[in-house]
């Protein structure tokens, strides 16, 4: 009985997600609303709440849902064997930019956007739900490729630059700052529309700048006390 009531949440769960991917597929993120996921799915917008605390909860599910054919590139380059890891650092930036600059919305909702609650905890669950999205992620890779927190992913990647002499220990928090901060200042001006950028400019500008930190990593010095980002 108790596996069948799991099993029942579940599927009511994935419901109300669909309908809101669905409504972010059709008029965006911004136009998402309890009201018309209510509409869509056939329920009040009281039984929603019984699933999802908060409507920013359901965009980052239903977002999520958009993500994976930048996962599946992003896998391609760490799975390469032809690439040295500071080329496959400074390629997934680069796809991580452009992917973030072709859909800033949904990068906006599971990256930046204030959950109210831990943002990891929802990834887990939203995986436990749709396993099958992971299921061709080598584990090795699971840690660099399913955390939600930049900065984490960030310094992950940044670990193997270090063992493999590409940067100094000491420099990796400040380069791993700074490439988040150039990436996040751009997109924030991009989904502000406060310049005229095309997805590829944007990505071309930014990358300019994350790609002469990364190659001159070790010539920077930064100060004790640092605190990481994210």
């Amino acid at each position: 009985m108790k596996k069948k009531k799991t099993i029942q949440l579940s599927r009511m769960w994935q419901y109300f997600v669909e309908a809101t991917a669905q409504i972010i597929q059709e008029e965006g993120v911004s136009n998402v609303t309890i009201r018309k996921i209510a509409d869509r799915a056939g329920y009040n917008s009281a039984t929603i709440y019984n699933y999802f605390s908060e409507i920013s909860h359901l965009v980052f599910f239903a977002s999520m849902k958009f993500l994976k054919p930048y996962t599946d590139e992003v896998v391609k380059i760490y799975k390469s064997k032809e690439l040295q890891p500071q080329e496959k650092y400074l390629r997934a930036w680069e796809l991580f930019c452009r992917h973030s600059f072709q859909n800033p919305q949904i990068f906006h909702a599971i990256f930046i956007a204030d959950l109210g609650s831990q943002p990891e905890e929802l990834l887990k669950h939203y995986y436990s739900v749709y396993p099958a999205e992971i299921i061709d992620i080598p584990e090795e890779l699971k840690p660099l490729i399913l955390e939600q927190n930049i900065s984490k992913r960030g310094l992950a990647v940044l670990d193997l630059l270090v063992k493999e002499g590409y940067m100094k220990q000491e420099n990796v928090v400040g380069i791993n700052e700074m490439t988040i901060l150039i990436w996040q200042g751009m997109f924030t001006t991009f989904l502000n529309n406060r310049r005229s950028y095309d997805p590829e400019e944007a990505t071309r500008k930014t990358m300019l700048y994350i790609r002469e930190i990364v190659l001159n990593a070790n010539h920077f010095s930064f100060s004790e006390g640092q605190h990481q980002t994210g």
